[in-house]
């Protein structure tokens, strides 16, 4: 079971397990999005370029660091709906054989207008690559479950 609303803190740090980028993730990530652009797919082409060789689509990264943060089970059952991402930046490549991670710092929250049952939780994601540099990072906007009220 997930946390309720009341439960996260403003300053809360989490940080999640490592997950390596394969080479695989890069061609499945580029069949499934239709983006087969030669940086992500083809070697030669890629390695004339200011990376030096394929690099992992952006997306793909972000979509890594969404699944990275599930087992966390931070929101298991308690979250409402993803309303957004804030201010997301991507900052230095991604590599087939990066080993990333994310920390997850709760930022604010405030109380929801639409329904009083939630709140909106901001946590700030940065995504870190095995040297500790941040290769992405922006705030996601959940809407969380209050507790129950006790009948």
């Amino acid at each position: 079971m997930g946390l309720y609303f009341e439960e996260f803190h403003e300053g809360d740090v989490f940080t999640t397990n490592q997950r390596t980028i394969a080479e695989a993730d890069v061609v499945l990530f580029a069949g499934l999005s239709g983006d087969y652009n030669a940086l992500h797919t083809s070697e030669p082409d890629a390695r004339s370029t200011v990376h030096g060789g394929r690099i992992a689509h952006g997306l793909l990264v972000l979509s890594i660091a969404t699944g990275l943060m599930h087992p966390l089970g931070l929101l298991d059952t308690t979250a409402v709906a993803f309303l957004g991402i804030e201010g997301w930046k991507f900052l230095k490549a991604v590599k087939p054989g990066d080993t990333l991670r994310a920390e997850v710092r709760i930022v604010k929250k405030k109380e929801s207008h639409s329904r009083p049952d939630t709140g909106i939780l901001f946590r700030e994601v940065t995504v870190l690559n095995q040297e500790n540099e941040p290769v992405q990072g922006g705030t996601f906007v959940t809407m969380v479950k209050k507790r129950p009220a006790k009948e």
